[in-house]
């Protein structure tokens, strides 16, 4: 069984609003600016604190990503806030051009991404973010699984210099990570080791890919769970390591299977050590209204198809 309980319930975007203020507290350096969603991205107690370095920019998404880029010439580490379809699809042009291609240390924080925006539906639920910023020369991807690695993603991310792209979400997710362990940039985390499938998660993924190991052990099968949060740059060393001992792999995340976690993983398994892979991942397809744990269900991507995912890939083994 893993070593992880579920401590409480909390969303990922609070994990960031409360280290923000904190990062407020050490940091003058530290500004923030929002695109008419300072309370939905939980960054209200940061522009209370600290209004001289809170910028409302308003419905001004690519805007605010060029006052960012500029701000970044004066020494200010501005962290951008909004809704991850407005943070990376609406101000694609911006981020390329004067953030990744001008290497300007921006962190583009993206909440409400993917299908646990819910009710809000397709046309917010992005799905293709975390390709768009994986492509990105220069970019960073980071995809917390839950608040206190929000919070520690959050505060790691402020001492970094470099374009990050942080993602996380809407609603009440376990919250089983300790905010005593190391968040280290680039470095996968392993949460339970296993000698029979290797689990790749990230995100609100995660915690299903704990409980179908729970249940795979259940069965007899010893499933290795490790917690991708760094998508780029991508711990290739641990990927390798893990696949060499079980020799299969299933990937989990909160988006396409295009251009996600997934592609990474089969492009290093592809040039290092070929093995049989499952996605679990939204198939070239948009999402819809619902609520967010049914939409999850729908789509695939719960625990039950976690569990799916590595019997098929444990049959495919040679």
């Amino acid at each position: 069984m893993t070593p992880y309980k579920i401590q409480d319930q909390k969303e990922t975007r609070a994990g960031f609003g409360a280290a923000l203020l904190e990062l407020g507290k050490k940091n003058p350096k530290v500004v923030a600016l929002t695109a008419d969603l300072c309370e939905s991205l939980r960054m209200d107690a940061f522009a209370h604190a600290y209004p001289e370095r809170f910028i409302q920019v308003g419905i001004s998404e690519a805007n605010m990503i060029s006052i960012a880029a500029g701000m970044t010439i004066g020494g200010q580490i501005p962290f951008t806030g909004t809704f991850a379809n407005f943070s990376t699809g609406r101000v694609y042009d911006q981020i390329r051009q004067s953030v990744a291609y001008s290497t300007k240390n921006v962190k583009i924080c993206a909440s409400h991404a993917g299908l646990t925006l819910g009710e809000d539906g397709a046309t917010h639920q992005i799905l293709e973010d975390i390709g768009l910023m994986k492509m990105l020369p220069n970019m960073t991807v980071i995809v917390p699984c839950d608040y206190n690695q929000t919070f520690l993603a959050t505060q790691a991310i402020a001492n970094y210099n470099g374009p990050v792209y942080l993602r996380f979400g809407r609603p009440k997710m376990p919250n089983f990570t300790r905010l005593e362990e190391a968040f280290v940039i680039g470095k996968a985390q392993i949460l339970k080791e296993g000698t029979d499938v290797s689990i790749f998660a990230c995100g609100h993924l995660v915690w299903p890919a704990l409980e179908a190991a729970n249940t795979l052990q259940e069965n007899g099968i010893n499933a290795e769970v490790i917690n991708i949060h760094t998508i780029k740059p991508l711990d290739i060393q641990a990927i390798i390591q893990s696949v060499q001992k079980t020799g299969c792999v299933v990937t989990a995340e909160e988006h396409e299977r295009n251009g996600g976690l997934g592609d990474s993983i089969a492009q290093v398994l592809g040039m290092h050590f070929p093995a049989p892979i499952e996605m679990i991942a939204v198939n070239d397809s948009f999402g819809e209204s619902g609520k967010p744990m049914e939409l999850l269900t729908k789509y695939g991507l719960d625990t039950p198809h976690i569990v799916e995912a590595a019997m098929k890939s444990i049959g495919r083994k040679k």
